[in-house]
């Protein structure tokens, strides 16, 4: 039994070098392929979100005000008591040097106990800065109130302020945000179905039906056919090996395999805020003629003052007047897209009328009513 076993090894070890021999010997396929590991991610691998409360301490007089927020005082008596200091009942007292704040990070996918992860720590009250300040020891938890992690450590700020006694001040970034590299120790591992045995599954960051289906077939030209399967237009799963060694070496074989994916659906992105317009490669337009004008009203104000007579009893009056009311109209020629006309051609007929971004906003809206856009817009 004990050889046939090891025979069975054998045989599967000289089966994936088969494969990696051969995944080595493929055509180098054209530029725009992608691998599967920047394309997909793995099902249930994955990183988790931490969170934790804590207090900074060591701050030069830039902490909390005792006013503004009681439970930094709550929370250093209650860390005094563990220590056993009681502080007397009715004693007040200010923490200058001392902010709450709320602490932050990811643990990874595998990370296992004494592995280090970064961690942000952001004050939650009206501390001005946390620069200089060290974190003192916070546990942080997951989504199910489970610790998984212990953050400490001297905080890295990359802001910084100052104020004069007149009230004058200077502000460079944010000070009440910093960060600390490998603040936290992994304390429990987060538990993941890797090892289980069951077909591997890989989602796709961008669903996309030829994407999928491209992914697919090209598992299936590497490993054979049947070996992985479309599921939908996110979604691939591919039947993998029970060991969790040989699933790690099918891994790295099947993660470095390349796709061409599917071309983007034609879309516009507009940023409304700040005037941002991606016209993607693909967006096209029927036959039409475009012309924009704009229409600028100049209002100008004079004052008036009026008197009354020396001997009167009259007061001074401030009149309001109107001095002058101008209106121009831009006269803009109108511009011809062609058939079927391509990203070049459109931008180098914005390009050729000047028109501004909003102005294009406007004429990208009305092209898309009036049919002659294909392409989707997008405002965010």
């Amino acid at each position: 039994m004990l050889y046939s076993r090891q025979l069975d090894l054998l045989k599967l070890k000289v089966f994936l070098a088969w494969l990696l021999v051969l995944f080595l010997l493929l055509p180098c396929t054209r530029a725009s392929a992608e691998r599967i590991k920047d394309l997909a991610d793995i099902a249930g691998v994955r990183s988790n979100k931490l969170l934790g409360y804590g207090l900074v301490v060591g701050l030069d007089g830039t902490g909390d005000k005792t006013n503004q927020a009681p439970f930094t005082t709550q929370s250093f008596n209650s860390m005094l008591k563990q220590f056993g200091i009681t502080i007397p009942a009715g004693a007040r007292f200010n923490l200058k040097n001392v902010a709450a704040v709320m602490v932050h990070g990811e643990i990874p996918a595998f990370a296992k106990p004494g592995h280090k992860v970064d961690i942000t720590v952001s004050s939650i009250a009206d501390a001005k800065s946390l620069r200089g300040g060290t974190l003192l020891m916070t546990p942080m938890k997951g989504l199910d109130g489970k610790v998984y992690a212990v953050a400490q450590g001297n905080l890295i700020v990359g802001g910084f302020g100052a104020e004069g006694a007149d009230g004058s001040k200077v502000t460079v970034n944010v000070p009440s945000v910093g960060r600390v590299p490998n603040g936290a120790t992994v304390e429990r591992a987060v538990p993941n179905d890797f090892a289980s045995g069951q077909p591997i599954v890989f989602n796709l960051r961008r669903a996309d039906f030829t994407t999928s289906k491209r992914m697919a077939e090209a598992i299936n030209e590497l490993l054979g056919p049947g070996v992985a399967r479309p599921m939908d237009a996110s979604s691939v799963i591919v039947d993998a090996p029970v060991n969790p060694a040989h699933r790690v070496n099918y891994l790295s074989l099947l993660e470095n395999v390349d796709v061409k994916p599917g071309r983007e659906a034609a879309r516009i992105v507009i940023n409304s805020r700040t005037g941002t317009i991606v016209v993607g490669q693909d967006v096209r337009v029927e036959p039409v003629a475009v012309t924009h004008g704009s229409l600028t009203v100049t209002v100008n104000e004079s004052i008036q003052v009026s008197q009354p007579g020396p001997l009167g009893e009259g007061q001074t009056v401030v009149l309001p007047g109107t001095e002058e009311v101008n209106v121009e109209q831009d006269i803009n020629p109108m511009f011809k897209l062609d058939g079927g006309s391509n990203l070049e051609s459109i931008v180098r007929a914005v390009n050729l009328v000047g028109a501004a971004p909003g102005d294009l906003m406007a004429i990208l809206e009305a092209m898309k009513q009036a049919g002659a856009l294909k392409a989707e817009i997008i405002v965010i």
